[in-house]
């Protein structure tokens, strides 16, 4: 086994501790620390980084190049004349790449990164196609919503038979766009839906999708797609919160402004709730992804409640003296539950801090 330095280190210490337990002999314990080997160098890493910049750098490329008034209008003359045209040539290209992608996945399939970066241009191909598809389509009703909803329902697709988490993530990402536009085009673009504003209604969207992943959890054919779509539920979930305790269900700039920051007291508690149910989760299951939320947004909406409550009631060091008290306390509470474990077993416990 080839590991990284972390992992090598991990074994090492488990291996150790196996032979100073005596669970396994000196022999046993040479052979098991000759099967690995550490590696010196995280290729794989740089590999996947080094892709990551070449998709950004693509995009600003793409970018500048819109923001170029010359190659836009070469680009019109060729183009626009007819947007299904358009379309059915990004949707062919599009197809291309996706081709391209399958024939070259087959035969080098160990090249995941450069493969997941030919994918990625086929998503890019696959928007625009879309994109001019509704212009070609346009009867006025302002019902664009149904593009991201086309969109997601082909990445989906495509996500599933590639087994892509790159695409499954667009799918995820372009069925929130549809969930906000199709809300937004029901209400007849007003900034409540249902009495709903925009951040409580992907608070009710975020936690759907996480909802569905843990029904979903264990499924052979989801497998591949348990974690992004955890991920993305809680980025939803989350975000949203956190809007909430700033703006409220306030329906426009102008209540939000006006609103007095006692009236936002609810929607920090609810934050506050939410992430420390998160860090409960992900301590009692090891859930590194429920712990992490958990945490960083506890902490956020922390300072939310502070600038948008305290700030001219409390000083500053004395709220934060407060709250390093307090979990100070929560501190030395959970190291007292923790160390109950090794009571009996003091050696097991010089271990473990070691």
């Amino acid at each position: 086994m080839k590991l990284n330095k972390s992992q090598g280190d991990l074994l090492k210490r488990v291996i150790e501790r196996w032979e100073a337990d005596g669970t396994i002999d000196v022999s046993t314990a040479d052979r098991l620390k000759e099967s690995y080997t550490v590696r010196s160098f995280e290729w794989k890493e740089l590999a996947k980084y080094s892709f990551w910049i070449a998709i950004v750098c693509g995009v600003i490329a793409v970018v500048s190049v819109l923001a170029d008034h010359l190659i836009m209008d070469l680009l019109e003359r060729l183009f626009l004349s007819s947007y299904s045209l358009t379309s059915g040539v990004f949707a062919v290209g599009a197809a291309l790449v996706y081709y391209w992608g399958w024939r070259r996945r087959k035969r080098m399939p160990y090249k995941v990164f450069s493969n997941e970066t030919i994918l990625f241009l086929g998503v890019l191909l696959t928007a625009v196609s879309v994109g001019y598809l509704g212009a070609a389509m346009d009867n006025g009703s302002g019902h664009f919503s149904l593009l991201f909803l086309l969109a997601a329902v082909i990445y989906a697709v495509l996500g599933f038979y590639f087994s892509s988490v790159q695409v499954w993530v667009f799918a995820l990402l372009s069925l929130g766009a549809w969930y906000g536009a199709e809300t937004g085009y029901l209400s007849d673009w007003g900034n409540h839906f249902l009495g709903l504003n925009y951040p409580q209604r992907y608070v009710a969207f975020g936690g759907l999708l996480v909802a569905c992943r843990f029904l979903l959890a264990g499924k052979k054919w989801f497998t591949t797609f348990d974690y992004s779509t955890y991920v993305v539920g809680m980025l939803y979930l989350f975000i949203s919160l956190w809007f909430l305790s700033i703006f409220g269900n306030s329906e426009s700039w102008i209540r939000w402004y006006s609103m007095k920051q006692v009236e936002l007291w609810a929607w920090n508690l609810l934050i506050l709730f939410g992430s420390v149910v998160a860090i409960f989760v992900g301590l009692k299951r090891d859930d590194a992804v429920a712990r992490g939320f958990g945490i960083t947004f506890f902490l956020l909406g922390i300072y939310t409640l502070y600038f948008s409550l305290l700030w001219d009631v409390m000083h500053a060091g004395l709220f934060f003296f407060i709250l390093a008290v307090s979990f100070w306390l929560l501190g030395r509470k959970a190291e007292k539950v923790w160390n109950l474990e090794f009571l009996r077993d003091p050696k097991k416990l010089n271990d473990d801090m070691n």
